[in-house]
């Protein structure tokens, strides 16, 4: 029975790797899904299968609550996905969190020798990313969702940076203080002390971060999650967790460098910068004005257009407008003009969240170009429409170093030689500033939901070939 459980485990570990690797590419990404799924439910067996494992009823029961509450999050909607996944880190470092506290208790009572050294340095190690994981996801989870007693833009107050780091500093010098005393009299407040404030350090951590480092942050928190599983599978002696949780943890790390960089953005910038906080108008400056134009025009414009690039944002994944983007690119492609999706690596709430909207609506992946290949392009291209995307496509990041999007690399909108902006109202995006794009010479607004305004140029241009 070891040795197949081992080779249970070893065959899981195998499918995880590939999981992650078939990622890489779309058309191996369900290929992806069901490795996961594969590997999770060996793992499953091979560790309810082990002799020590005796209340399977417990067993029985956690897999049924875990039906009922899985199934519902899987339906969620696309745009929903991120803070869905945050639940689930929060569930993940929940469950890493209360392992440590039952195995520390149960290790008390059992003697003091069972308190080893390693052992109590896992557990705290456990406690620590476990429930600030916890709480932190839950505080990402909510401000995503925008709930009304949760503020999507920071929320900073003066020292708040000593305060977050001091609690931090405190509650590892408890845990090491821990580890030296695992059977001293304190040891009984010591324990508690460090969960209590690992859960307000994983709040207190996301208090101030914008929306717009929310799919940041969460990827971060991934991170904490996968290295409290790590511990935890040295709390249990289980190799698989250790493996499954360091994949997890690294995946998540280099998904938060990705981010970063395609913000060039750093770590302590995301998580202490206080990024997306309204700035105030400059005073003394002339007021920006808007050029808007209508349906009738905008569509006239692209019926002579032979080369359109179309740059979706959050905007569109919010009014659930790529099925209708799809009929527009339909429309385009029909009289023979060149149609080209720009994706930037953090437009949307997650990286891929563009792409798998699109795919969504059987646009050709070879259509939807990142945007590194196509900025090259952008001077050649006759129009740019920008469905609901706002800071990825604001060029006072190239040279305004007061915006807090200063040297975020962007996509060449404004080199276009004409550009439309869906948008849905005149506020500032994410990053708290207007988009210098929105009032360039050579930009027209289409204000209104993206499904309405992509629908109403859709049937302006079917018009006007069945006029034809």
């Amino acid at each position: 029975m070891t040795d197949f459980i081992q080779l249970a485990y070893l065959v899981a570990t195998a499918l995880f790797i590939f999981s992650l690797h078939w990622m890489n590419n779309p058309k191996t990404a369900r290929k992806s899904v069901y490795a996961g799924v594969l590997a999770m439910t060996l793992a499953v067996a091979a560790t309810w299968s082990r002799p020590d494992v005796v209340h399977h009823l417990w067993i029985i029961g956690a897999i049924a609550v875990g039906f009922i509450v899985g199934v519902p999050l899987s339906r969620v909607a696309l745009t929903a996905v991120p803070q869905r996944t945050a639940l689930s880190h929060a569930f993940g470092g929940l469950a890493a969190g209360l392992v440590g506290v039952a195995k520390f208790y149960l290790w008390t009572s059992e003697g003091p020798e069972q308190l080893t050294t390693f052992r109590v340095s896992a557990i705290v190690a456990e406690v620590l990313l476990g429930f600030l994981t916890f709480t932190g996801s839950l505080m990402a989870a909510g401000k995503l969702q925008e709930l009304k007693w949760i503020p999507q833009r920071p929320v900073t107050y003066p020292g708040q940076n000593v305060v977050n780091i001091g609690l931090l500093l405190t509650a590892l010098g408890l845990g090491v203080w821990l580890v030296l005393n695992p059977t001293g009299p304190a040891s009984g407040l010591l324990f508690p002390a460090i969960i209590v404030m690992s859960l307000a350090f994983g709040v207190l951590l996301i208090i101030p971060i914008g929306g717009a480092d929310m799919p940041t942050v969460i990827s971060i928190l991934n991170s904490y999650a996968g290295l409290s599983a790590v511990a935890m599978g040295f709390v249990l002696d289980n190799s698989l967790l250790i493996t499954a949780g360091a994949l997890d943890g690294s995946s998540g790390l280099i998904l938060s460098i990705i981010m970063c960089r395609a913000m060039n953005r750093s770590f302590v910038n995301v998580l202490f910068g206080a990024f997306g906080k309204v700035q105030a108008a400059k005073a003394g400056g002339e007021a920006k004005v808007y050029k808007e134009e209508t349906i009738e025009g905008a569509a006239q414009i692209l019926e002579q257009a032979s080369s359109v690039v179309i740059i979706p944002g959050y905007g569109m994944a919010v009014a659930q407008a790529q099925h209708r983007t799809r009929e527009l690119y339909d429309q385009l492609t029909k009289r023979g003009i060149s149609v080209k999706f720009a994706i930037h690596p953090v437009a949307g709430r997650m990286p891929g969240h563009m792409n798998v909207l699109l795919s969504e609506a059987d646009i050709p992946y070879t259509d939807q170009i990142g945007m590194d290949d196509i900025n090259p392009d952008m001077h050649q291209c006759d129009v740019a429409i920008v469905i609901g995307a706002n800071d990825v496509v604001n060029p006072a990041a190239r040279y305004d170093k007061s915006t807090p999007i200063f040297g975020m690399p962007i996509i060449d909108a404004d080199k276009a030689k004409t550009v439309f902006a869906i948008k849905r109202s005149k506020n500032p995006g994410f990053a708290g500033i207007d988009n210098e794009l929105y009032f360039a010479d050579r930009t027209f607004m289409l204000f209104g939901d993206a499904k309405a305004v992509v629908g109403d140029l859709v049937k302006q241009l079917s018009g006007a070939q069945s006029g034809h």
